[in-house]
């Protein structure tokens, strides 16, 4: 349990938000069920074993604070518990509530315990592999599938490293809970079909002879068919800039062949190599409090950005 402040509101009430619900209690010590309620919150935090964070905010200490939230829901009266997810207010209750009705409240909002910690998983792989422990990583990423099987950001970077490391049986085996998620065009999962393509381009240049693809290439730059196999005989080795260089080529000839395959190729390599996006940043100004949250600044790759062009290039 944590007092918010002026000072702190930003670093524990926003920020922290981002990463893991917050619940925030307006009371003053002047009011009775305010005390009622008070030791219930309490006991959930603890029952709730760190899966949301209580904090607190007396209402004649902080007023600009309090007055801001009760305005946005219109509310008169306290306690008044605001939900803060995601470094936004999100939803909130009036009133000494029943702990069961408390508790219904909690879990519209606050993640399952399996979902925490694979997440806690995630964040632990997605370290390792900026370190480049991909062993370690894979571990944990293991550990984050196997606890919350519908976390699709951890099942792609499981499989991704499954395959980087050369694993593709057990690539094939992580990813089949999810393949069909992957081909839904009506539902898209951009990150999913990546690897479904990447997945389809070890099937589709198996016992490809690449120096004689690269014969038919010489000999006719016009053989499609010969450029696409070899390109994805680059994607399943991992020549991601390789794969990309013989799907320009195809682009630039004739951007509609195969139903525009060389493209959505093309595009799903870009998707693999992304990182993903880091979250929205939320500001605080001072004395108020700022509850739009804005773009967090995204750090470009230069090479994704450099094949960006490329294929911007290619196509208009």
């Amino acid at each position: 349990m944590i007092d918010i402040t002026l000072q702190n509101f930003e670093a524990e009430l926003i920020v922290a938000s981002q990463n893991q619900p917050v619940l925030l209690d307006i009371w003053a010590p002047w009011c009775g069920p305010c005390r009622t309620l008070g030791p219930i919150l309490e006991k959930l935090e603890t029952a709730y074993a760190g899966r949301f964070t209580l904090a607190k905010l007396n209402s004649d200490e902080v007023p600009e604070i309090a007055s801001q939230l009760s305005q946005m829901f219109g509310v008169r009266s306290i306690p008044f518990c605001v939900m803060f997810a995601g470094g936004q207010p999100v939803d909130g209750f009036v009133g000494a509530l029943p702990e069961a009705q408390i508790r219904e409240f909690l879990d519209k909002h606050v993640p399952p315990g399996e979902e925490l910690e694979a997440e806690a998983d995630l964040a632990d792989a997605q370290d390792l592999m900026a370190d480049g422990d991909l062993e370690a990583a894979l571990s944990k990423l293991a550990h984050a599938v196997q606890t919350d099987p519908s976390n699709d950001a951890a099942r792609f970077d499981y499989v991704k490293a499954l395959l980087e490391l050369g694993l593709l049986n057990d690539a094939r085996a992580a990813f089949a809970p999810v393949a069909a998620k992957a081909a839904d065009t009506l539902v898209p999962s951009p990150r999913l079909a990546a690897l479904a393509t990447w997945l389809a381009a070890f099937d589709a240049s198996a016992g490809a002879d690449p120096v004689a693809l690269q014969g038919s290439i010489a000999a006719n730059k016009r053989d499609f068919d010969a450029r696409f196999t070899l390109a994805q005989l680059h994607l399943a080795g991992q020549r991601f800039t390789e794969a990309m260089d013989e799907l320009l080529e195809i682009i630039m000839r004739d951007k509609a062949w195969n139903g525009e395959a060389a493209r959505k190729t093309y595009v799903a390599i870009l998707e693999l190599l992304a990182k993903p996006a880091p979250k929205p940043a939320v500001e605080a100004k001072s004395g108020t409090l700022e509850l739009a949250g804005k773009a967090a600044v995204v750090h470009s790759d230069p090479l994704i950005d450099q094949y960006r062009r490329k294929l911007s290039m290619a196509l208009f």
